[in-house]
């Protein structure tokens, strides 16, 4: 077996994962991995990530040219944009999860750090999670204003859309996802409620123990 095909496959059993357990919805959400030639395997435009046959991903050259596979997302320019300007990326997964998509409508949260220090693991898996703008689905902006971040981020939430996580394997990308829509989750069942909050200096130990980039 190739490792065309292993990855393929990988990205297929994550993607079924995700889908079974309600993280995305119907057609929704799409992932994609670098290979170590340059080239892209990416989720099909208009595909269920429940039912996603293998040899229907997209491979995309390092120039972006189709080589196989069916045609892909729309959100392309978005992943592109992760891997242009984010050193190590090796994975990106845009999901339409529920809660942290519901934290992207809140008026009032830091666009520069949108979840709360509530626990450690957010904090290691993805420093500070950027609020972005809304964009119309698949407009190239989206991708543009990921670049104009300079790789500072590897997690943002996109408006009233969903959230975006970069991460140097699909498995580190996937379980930083799930960390984000679970934190998401904590903040928005814990808001407006007095509660014990990670302090200063309980996150500067964690960022210089897991040597975490925490100031973009």
């Amino acid at each position: 077996m190739t490792q065309l095909t292993r990855t393929r496959e990988q990205i297929a059993k994550f993607a079924k994962s995700i889908f079974d357990r309600g993280l995305t919805n119907g057609s929704t959400g799409n992932i994609s991995v670098r290979m170590i030639d340059g080239s892209i395997l990416v989720t099909p435009t208009g595909c269920s990530l429940g039912f996603l046959d293998p040899g229907d991903i997209s491979h995309l050259d390092a120039s972006g040219q189709l080589v196989d596979g069916d045609p892909p997302t729309k959100e392309l320019p978005l992943h592109r944009a992760f891997y242009e300007s984010r050193k190590g990326t090796g994975a990106v997964v845009h999901l339409h999860s529920t809660y942290a998509t519901a934290l992207s409508l809140i008026r009032d949260i830091d666009p520069d750090n949108v979840l709360p220090p509530v626990t450690p693991y957010a904090i290691m898996r993805m420093g500070k999670v950027k609020l972005l703008p809304f964009f119309l689905p698949g407009d190239p902006a989206m991708g543009q204003a990921v670049l104009d971040l300079g790789g500072k981020y590897s997690a943002i939430l996109l408006a009233n859309h969903g959230p975006v996580v970069a991460g140097a394997t699909l498995e580190t990308a996937v379980f930083a996802m799930e960390e984000l829509e679970e934190n998401a989750k904590l903040a928005l069942l814990t808001r407006g409620v007095a509660i014990n909050l990670l302090t200063p200096n309980e996150i500067a130990n964690i960022v210089r123990s897991f040597k975490v980039d925490w100031d973009p």
